[in-house]
């Protein structure tokens, strides 16, 4: 503690200095002309040519004193070496002061962000650089940077200070910059195929599209309480192809109030989409195409380990039937059982379970049995009391037309064909708020507008839902530690 006080009062001495010449430490803007990464990809020509530059970026290493310092600068686009000579005359950019090689040495440290001007020039040791004849702060820091070496090795810390992890771990920086192409191929992905973008509510009065339990928060002007949404607005594109949009889809933040694990968190972004007139099998291949190109465009591969298991999602996806894996697994014949002889099975299985519901013993079953399954597959067969917005299956009513993706022993994306019945939806619902009676707080809510919706007609209709799991999976991270800025406990002051 005692150590940072100190720098920080040095550099408050550096600053001082700066503002005693009458120089800002903080100006609004940079005299850049260039970029990093395009000085170094035009580095021959603009050599040819000394043709004056000025870049800008941050001070990543100093090195050398006295006549001649070597300091490295980082713009995000690349990093680049910078001379600066006592050979040269260095001013100070803006001024007339010609002593920008001794202000340079009195105060600029490891973390400044600053201008360089100068003209492009080959080191005797080979590297291409910047010879410097004028610089400018732009940016003062107060406080160092962590040794580049030693970096954040506290993972509370790391996550408080993401920008730091972020600008001192390459691995981090080319994880997320992998994230944001993630997102960019699914969207050309979608819009290729014809899906418009769409944005639906975030705050509702009920929760639907999926099983979970919300976050609540008052609504001041209506004096009511609202949710936090728990899906991508399923029921409300839903209520889109009532309207006559063909193809939808929604990017966007959901909200979970649930634990924390390798797999979940309680905020995190999704994608769903729409497709009427299309079904479920017809769904699986295009969900398969884009799992494909997701990987491909993404990581240049079809091929992947994580979590333990190797799978390559250029391989035929086996198709597997939910109750037939778990009677071949466990001997539990799901559609004959009850809820004790589940119990005794799983503790046979030491699988801890505080499942109140029939409904949430076989879930405990089957997340099981999946564990042992790398994949890539699609799970179809689900049990129509599991799943309260899929169709029946016309060929057995006891199931429904839904598939889960399934990679590394989890479920990594959902779609089925859509329940349009009216009467059968009002009967699943009824069925959900029995369960929430029971204590299933996952159980779906009611949506009595809903139904209204589907009184009124909704063609057959394919929908799917992924996100931030799938890539998770494919970069074999923590859901966590793939979030730009996580939720952390406010820190405790010493």
């Amino acid at each position: 503690m005692a150590g940072e006080i100190e720098l920080r009062q040095a550099r408050e001495a550096k600053l001082a200095h700066l503002t005693d010449r009458g120089i800002t430490a903080y100006p609004s803007t940079s005299t850049r002309t260039h970029d990093v990464a395009s000085v170094l990809s035009s580095f021959e020509t603009l050599n040819s040519t000394q043709e004056l530059v000025t870049i800008a970026g941050r001070v990543r290493s100093i090195r050398g004193q006295g006549k001649i310092f070597f300091v490295d600068i980082d713009d995000g686009s690349a990093r680049m070496q910078v001379v600066l000579r006592a050979d040269n005359t260095i001013r100070y950019l803006g001024t007339d002061a010609e002593d920008g090689l001794s202000l340079f040495a009195m105060v600029v440290d490891i973390g400044d962000f600053i201008d360089v001007q100068g003209v492009p020039m080959v080191t005797k040791a080979g590297q291409n650089s910047i010879d410097a004849l004028g610089w400018r702060m732009l940016t003062k820091s107060m406080l160092p940077i962590p040794d580049s070496f030693y970096g954040l090795k506290d993972e509370d810390e790391r996550y408080r200070k993401r920008y730091l992890d972020i600008l001192l771990n390459e691995d981090q920086k080319d994880m997320f910059l992998k994230k944001a192409k993630f997102w960019s191929v699914m969207r050309s992905f979608l819009e290729r195929n014809g899906f418009i973008e769409v944005h639906t509510p975030t705050l509702e009065v009920t929760t639907g599209g999926a099983e979970a339990d919300p976050f609540s928060t008052h609504h001041n002007d209506y004096d009511m309480d609202v949710y936090l949404r728990i899906s991508v607005g399923e029921l409300w594109q839903k209520r889109l192809m009532a309207a006559g949009f063909p193809k939808t889809y929604e990017i966007g933040r959901v909200y979970r109030n649930e634990g924390t694990s390798p797999n979940h968190l309680q905020e995190f972004t999704n994608v769903e989409f729409y497709w009427a007139y299309a079904d479920y099998q017809q769904g699986m291949r295009m969900v398969q195409e884009l799992y494909r190109e997701l990987a491909r465009e993404v990581f240049g591969t079809t091929a992947f380990s994580a979590r333990g298991y190797a799978f390559d999602l250029g391989d035929e996806w086996k198709v597997l039937e939910y109750a037939t894996e778990i009677k071949e697994q466990t001997g539990v014949d799901i559609w004959n059982t009850s809820p004790d002889a589940i119990r005794a099975v799983l503790a046979k299985l030491d699988v801890a379970t505080d499942a109140k519901t029939f409904e949430r013993l076989v879930d405990s079953l089957w997340k099981h049995c999946r564990k042992q399954i790398a994949g890539p597959a699609f799970v179809i067969g689900y049990p129509d009391f599991m799943q309260p917005l899929a169709k029946r299956s016309e060929q057995n009513p006891r199931i429904v037309e839904q598939f889960q993706v399934l990679i590394g022993g989890s479920e990594i994306g959902k779609g089925y064909s859509e329940l349009n019945d009216p009467h059968d939806q009002r009967q699943r619902f009824a069925h959900q708020q029995s369960l929430r009676a029971a204590g299933d707080n996952e159980a779906m809510m009611e949506d009595t507008e809903f139904v209204d919706m589907l009184e009124h007609g909704m063609p057959p209709t394919f929908g799917f839902g992924a996100g931030e799991r799938l890539f998770a999976f494919l970069v074999d991270k923590p859901i966590r530690e793939t979030q730009l800025f996580p939720l952390m406990r406010p820190k405790q002051e010493e």
